[in-house]
């Protein structure tokens, strides 16, 4: 890495979103580029490579689901479970610009499935859950799909198309440099137009608008995404700038947001019984919490 691309990933467009509108086009999008935050939430295991990658491409994607919440205090939840797999637990969670992640693995089956290994490799006859929580509506959803394609991202979209019935593209790319990881990514989809009274896509005859959108969005390049030279208002032109009105929003930051804490544990520790706490006490009385995603020990008094 050239002094002027470490330059250029300590000021410039790191762990950031970019919302954007497609407006002639009914379509909206997002890019999001991590850095320094991505390297926070990675350090706190010693991941071997290939789970390094695709805990970064699932923390991006993440990043860029969950911004698309608008409540104050709403979360998505980005998981997948398997079992007698390499990995039989990745998850990370994103609320209002706070972003976490944890995969838990075994040594013995990821040396078995090489340096890059496919998802099925990973994960097996995995399932990914992709869960929402409204904060103000009190209210969570939930869509599930097979862990299917060559990529996360086309493991999110699959999600989109079933759960959501929302035509998307999704796109990640991952550059590790040394200790130092670049995670980007871009959605872009039609309007949910049905949440709002109108038809969805599906249920209209012209698609010219969308198809148009998907072949612009699909050209992006890997290279591009995670090019540290290129700002995120640049992707956004690169791919639309032919396209009339484009409305792009202020970014917002992204930060690694680890909730744990002595007191929330104890809160959560004070719904079990006393007689359940009692056994969970080490020989001073206190009940030890590990805590997976920043890999701390919490001792709390209960």
């Amino acid at each position: 890495m050239t002094s002027k691309e470490e330059n250029l990933l300590e000021d410039g467009g790191q762990d950031q979103v970019l919302a954007f509108t497609v407006t002639a086009r009914n379509a909206r999008g997002r890019f999001v580029r991590l850095g320094p935050t991505l390297d926070a939430i990675l350090s706190a295991h010693d991941y071997p490579g290939p789970i390094k990658h695709i805990l970064s491409e699932a923390l991006v994607l993440t990043a860029i689901m969950g911004s698309l919440l608008k409540e104050v205090g709403s979360q998505l939840t980005f998981q997948i479970q398997a079992e007698g797999a390499a990995i039989d637990l990745l998850v990370c969670d994103y609320r209002m610009g706070e972003l976490r992640g944890y995969a838990r693995y075994d040594e013995e089956r990821l040396a078995g499935v090489g340096a890059n290994p496919s998802l099925t490799a990973l994960f097996g006859e995995g399932y990914l859950a992709v869960t929402f929580d409204l904060a103000e509506a009190d209210e969570r959803y939930q869509g599930i799909v097979r862990v299917e394609g060559d990529t996360l991202s086309e493991a999110c979209e699959a999600y989109f198309s079933q759960s959501e019935q929302v035509p998307t593209i999704l796109r990640a790319g991952i550059r590790s440099e040394g200790a130092r990881t670049i995670a980007s990514g871009m959605l872009v989809q039609h309007f949910p137009d049905g949440e709002e009274g109108k038809a969805r896509l599906e249920a209209r005859s012209d698609t010219l608008d969308w198809e148009h959108v998907a072949v612009l969005a699909s050209s992006i390049r890997h290279d591009e995404l995670v090019d540290p030279a290129l700002s995120l208002e640049q992707l956004v032109w690169r791919l639309f700038h032919a396209e009339g009105e484009i409305r792009v929003e202020p970014a917002s930051s992204v930060k690694r947001g680890c909730r744990c804490t002595s007191e929330h544990f104890k809160n959560v520790l004070m719904r079990f019984a006393d007689d359940e706490r009692a056994t969970m006490r080490d020989s001073d009385g206190f009940v030890p919490v590990d805590c997976a995603f920043c890999s701390k020990v919490f001792r709390v008094a209960v």
